[in-house]
């Protein structure tokens, strides 16, 4: 996605969160359903479309449409997907939740970029 779209990374870790809620809240995979709940916005799916037909083609895969979503198989790959924002060599934002309340921006005056974050209390 970056390199076809201007996305921020806390905009790609929301859409990598929707998907992998999709997975652990589905027993099956419905491409269509997938694409309205995850992905939202038409550039993206058409983005995702592309992106599936060329690796079908790769890898000389049938289209699937729908399939069974294996439970153990998610499990593994969460603890693959990064939710992290790195910011320099000191800082790292884990995100897991609603990047509403996620603000970024740019200090004029500082010459910094920064983030702002807003939460209920401090654990």
């Amino acid at each position: 996605m970056p390199g076809e779209f201007e996305v921020s990374k806390t905009e790609q870790i929301d859409i990598l969160n929707r998907s992998m809620d999709y997975f652990k809240t589905h027993g099956s995979f419905d491409r269509s359903e997938f694409e309205t709940e995850v992905l939202h916005h038409d550039d993206l799916i058409h983005s995702f479309r592309k992106f599936d037909e060329e690796h079908r083609r790769q890898h000389e895969l049938d289209p699937l449409e729908e399939f069974d979503i294996n439970r153990d198989a998610v499990k593994r790959q969460a603890r693959v997907f990064k939710s992290v924002i790195k910011l320099d060599k000191n800082f790292h934002i884990y995100v897991h939740g609603n990047r509403e309340l996620i603000e970024k921006g740019f200090d004029e005056a500082l010459q910094k970029h920064y983030y702002k974050i807003y939460f209920d209390q401090e654990t």
